[in-house]
Order: C-alpha cells, then sequence, then structure tokens
C-alpha cells in the first residue's frame, strides 16, 4: 500500500518514542507564537526554530522537510498574491499594487509560513495512531475520534487508487505525448473520483454499523511519559523565542 512521505518520516523520526504532549506542547507553542508575534522577526525565528527542532534534533532529512512544505507554499504564495493586488472602483475601476499591500501580504505569508512550518514539527515527528491514542487518553469524544481515524484511511484509499489507475494508464501510453496526457489525466481525475465516493460511502456504512460505539483500541503497547528535561527546554525556548521576536521589533 503506499504510504504517505509525512507518516513514513515520522515513524522514522528520532523523536518517535517521545511523548506525544512533548511534542504537541513545542509544536502548539511554536504555533501560537507564529499566530501572534510580529511577522519580522517572530515568523523568521519560528520557521527556522520549526524547521531546525526537525531536520537537527529530529533528526528528518531535509528533503522530504521541503517536500512537505511545497503543496502549503503554494497556497501561501496564492494567498499572498490576493492579498498584494488591489482593487480601487473611487474615482476609476484601478487594479494595482501598492507598498502597504505588499506590506500585508509579506506579513500574512511570514505568519502562514512560520504556522505551518510549526504544525509540520508534530506532523513529521508523531505518527497518526499516536496522536490519535493521544486524543483518546484526553478524553475526546470517541465519534471525533472515529471520523478522524476514518479520514486517515481514507487518504490510502485514494493513493492506491491513483497509483493503480495511472500505473494502467502509463503501460497503454497515455502520457506519451502532452495530448495525452492532458486527457489521461482528465479520465484519472474523473475515475479517482467515482472510486473515492464509492469508498466513502462503504467507509461512512461501517461507520454508522458501529454506532460510534468502541473503536478497536490503537493505543502502544508502552504509553511515553512526559520528560520533564524536555518540558523544560521547552518552555525555555518558546521564551526565548519570545524575547527575540519581541527584541527585534522595536
Amino acid at each position: 500500500m503506499q504510504g504517505l512521505a509525512t507518516d513514513d518520516a515520522a515513524w522514522a523520526s528520532a523523536w518517535r518514542t517521545r511523548s506525544v504532549a512533548d511534542k504537541a506542547l513545542l509544536s502548539l507553542g511554536l504555533v501560537v507564537c507564529a499566530l501572534l508575534l510580529p511577522p519580522w522577526p517572530g515568523a523568521v525565528v519560528v520557521t527556522a526554530v520549526s524547521l531546525g527542532a526537525v531536520t537537527v534534533m529530529a533528526r528528518t532529512p531535509l528533503r522530504p522537510v521541503l517536500r512537505a512544505l511545497a503543496a502549503p507554499a503554494v497556497f501561501i504564495a496564492l494567498g499572498a498574491v490576493s492579498v498584494a493586488i488591489t482593487v480601487t472602483a473611487t474615482p476609476d475601476w484601478s487594479i494595482g499594487v501598492t507598498q502597504d499591500s505588499v506590506g500585508r501580504a509579506l506579513e500574512v505569508s511570514g505568519h502562514a509560513v512560520a504556522g505551518t512550518s510549526a504544525v509540520l514539527l508534530l506532523a513529521m515527528t508523531t505518527p497518526m495512531i499516536d496522536i490519535l491514542s493521544g486524543l483518546r487518553r484526553l478524553r475526546v469524544p470517541q465519534a471525533c475520534i472515529d471520523v478522524a481515524a476514518v479520514m486517515y484511511r481514507f487518504l490510502f484509499v485514494l493513493l492506491v487508487s491513483v497509483h493503480t489507475i495511472r500505473q494502467s494508464q502509463s503501460s497503454r501510453l497515455g502520457y506519451s505525448s502532452p495530448r495525452r496526457s492532458m486527457q489521461s489525466a482528465g479520465l484519472l481525475t474523473a475515475a479517482v473520483l467515482v472510486k473515492s465516493w464509492d469508498r466513502a460511502s462503504r467507509l461512512e456504512a461501517g461507520l454508522a454499523g458501529r454506532e460510534f460505539g468502541d473503536a478497536v483500541s490503537a493505543d502502544p503497547i508502552d504509553v511515553q511519559r512526559s520528560s520533564p528535561a524536555f518540558l523544560s527546554v521547552t518552555v525555555l525556548v518558546l521564551a526565548a523565542v519570545v524575547a527575540v521576536s519581541l527584541g527585534g521589533a522595536r
């Protein structure tokens, strides 16, 4: 079965055995810093700390980290362009870019990149099964955990469908020319939509058949305990991020 690169990196992470609570505190703390601190230098500091923790401390290769950031970066860039472009109706209709709009676009992009990097810190060091287990220990309603687990499973269903159909198309030279590639891409999209709709209906029926009862336990055999040393370092790091960001913004 096809795997998710982010999930594969999480299983191979050096922080795989650390407590989910420890990693969540660091990740969510950086997310709050990304939202509340000034974009300069706050966003840069949060991004550097997040990526440094993933690549240096958790020993995750840089390539999968950059690949995981690629897709969000596209949406952030599109959002920045929409913020930078201004439309005025008085006295005449005009479309342009001003210094203020560019500044706002850079601020929004900075916050977005920093927040994405902070979330990626948790995603690339904690497998989904650990996150679901942590939510269960926090007494999150079982229905919410069931829905999250089904959506997680559905991602793999989509990956398998895309891989199988595309492999079949490639065997029939479906991507041998630009015209055939465009046609095959359209057929692939349509087939995946139909298959995903059917699989989603089956998963929904299975979930409803259990009436949101007790899920099969996915808790690890050994529940990781929080490390007082790691928590202390996390608090110090977050305090340093706040201090440097506020000091540099003056």
